[in-house]
């Protein structure tokens, strides 16, 4: 990229986001409630830029904030779902091999040669998230979310150096692709394990705690705007209560938006025992942690006695 054009690339994002109250009134505007340390995080990443990693609970807005962040700037995300065993071609490329033996089959009925380099060109490649981020033509950066990457294991965390240090990947039979635009990378984890230290050194680091229940009430409110506030907080305030409970799966605030989507379809104005009893699969979706709500009892949950 030549640098007049990377400086007009800056320049634009500079723009959208002159400052950490710019960028939190932006996330503000889609929905997103971001406090003052996460908005300044992900302010930093953009700018430096810098690969940021978010850390916290499941279900206190590791995954929203990048989607959020794409909104924001008004440009592609790209996903990239980790689990244990994901390698290269889920997260890179593949070779689209049944077009590779339809080229073969061609060039025999035309009687033609076929070199090992005609059948491993663009033409033949399946990209996968990192690359398509990589390749991202601008004039924004794109946002890369590797979601869950303490899912993966070790070697796929290696696998991830060169592109959060150089943004930058390298297929074997093309060379090094190298981003025009790089993108802004948010990892996010749940903590099921340590990552590397070498991964943790190339970003940016924000844990995400989970929030008061007002602030997940406003969440909430913004979500399922026909909801009651009185009821939306009650909720918010009944899961707060319910993760303080030993549980396998501890509701987060996708819970809380879909817990308060059911009562409002069900016609509920203030959440009680009875509303509780109604709607517990809409809050927790784990036996263990049924059977551990149930011995406290709805009227517990619902904060409406001692239960």
């Amino acid at each position: 990229m030549s640098r007049p054009a990377r400086a007009g690339a800056e320049d634009e994002v500079r723009r959208l986001v002159p400052d950490v109250a710019s960028l939190t009134a932006a996330l503000d505007e889609g929905d997103y409630l971001a406090d003052p340390g996460l908005a300044t995080a992900l302010f930093l990443s953009i700018r430096l830029p810098q690969p940021i990693l978010l850390e916290g609970e499941a279900g206190v807005g590791k995954t929203e904030a990048a989607k959020a962040l794409a909104r924001v700037l008004g440009t592609p995300l790209y996903r990239l779902q980790c689990y244990e065993g994901i390698d290269a071609s889920e997260a890179l490329y593949e070779w689209n091999h049944q077009r590779q033996l339809l080229g073969i089959r061609l060039a025999e009925v035309r009687d033609l040669d076929v070199q090992e380099a005609d059948l491993f060109g663009e033409q033949y490649l399946l990209r996968r998230p990192l690359l398509q981020a990589i390749e991202h033509p601008g004039p924004r950066p794109a946002v890369l979310l590797l979601d869950e990457i303490d899912r993966a294991d070790a070697e796929f965390e290696a696998f991830t150096f060169e592109l959060l240090a150089e943004a930058a990947v390298t297929i074997p039979e093309l060379g090094t692709v190298r981003a025009t635009h790089p993108p802004v990378v948010v990892l996010t984890s749940n903590r099921t394990r340590d990552l590397h230290d070498a991964l943790t050194r190339r970003c940016l680091y924000h844990w995400i705690d989970y929030p008061r229940p007002e602030r997940i009430a406003e969440i909430v409110r913004r979500r399922v705007p026909e909801s009651a506030e009185p009821l939306a907080l009650a909720a918010a305030t009944a899961i707060t209560r319910l993760r303080s409970l030993d549980m396998a799966k501890p509701p987060g605030i996708a819970e809380a938006i879909d817990w308060v989507s059911a009562l409002a379809v069900l016609g509920v104005e203030r959440l009680d025992a009875a509303a509780v009893e109604q709607s517990w699969g809409s809050v927790l979706k784990n036996r263990d942690d049924l059977e551990l709500a149930w011995a406290r009892g709805a009227t517990w949950v619902a904060g409406t006695g001692r239960g």
